[in-house]
């Protein structure tokens, strides 16, 4: 919760409890006073619970950090896996037509190989769940290989010359 959600739900509140002193009866009133406090504690608490970000930065540490494992790529699905690729190539074309600096090439050009390797992945991929699809789902995965293999070819058209061969750090 923020300061200004929390500021606005305590003026409420207060306006509340002000109606109901002068609209009601004061005795009503005081019943409802301990709210204010209590919301604060609640506030306090969830933001405690939740966890701040600067709260989060005090507890990591090195360990944590080098412990920290991302979940498997397992589960993910050929359409995902394809938009992912489509994404990343269509990034790769429009960078490459904005007149790049040399490290922009070279960045494109890794970034490239990424969107090969997970196409191998999507082919694989492909091929194991063809095997016991129907035939829509056929059709979808095919459509989903073949925007993916588009979108690669326009980025490997969109590459200058020499661009893959290899970095400059594989070249020294």
């Amino acid at each position: 919760m923020t300061k200004l959600h929390l500021t606005l739900v305590l003026a409420v509140e207060t306006v509340v409890i002000g109606l109901l002193w002068f609209l009601a009866s004061e005795s009503l009133a005081l019943l409802f006073v301990p709210i204010l406090p209590l919301t604060l504690v609640v506030a306090l608490l969830l933001h405690y619970v939740m966890g701040n970000p600067g709260y989060r930065a005090r507890r990591l540490s090195p360990e944590v950090i080098v412990g920290y494992r991302t979940r498997e790529r397992e589960t993910e699905t050929p359409e995902e896996l394809s938009r992912r690729i489509v994404e990343r190539a269509d990034e790769i074309h429009r960078t490459l037509l904005e007149s790049p600096s040399e490290v922009q090439v070279e960045m494109c050009a890794l970034g490239y190989r990424a969107c090969v390797n997970d196409m191998i992945t999507l082919t694989h991929l492909i091929n194991e769940e063809s095997k016991s699809a129907g035939p829509v789902k056929r059709l979808r995965l095919r459509s989903a290989r073949r925007r993916a293999t588009n979108s690669l070819s326009v980025a490997r058209e969109a590459m200058p010359p020499g661009a893959l061969r290899a970095t400059r750090q594989e070249q020294q």
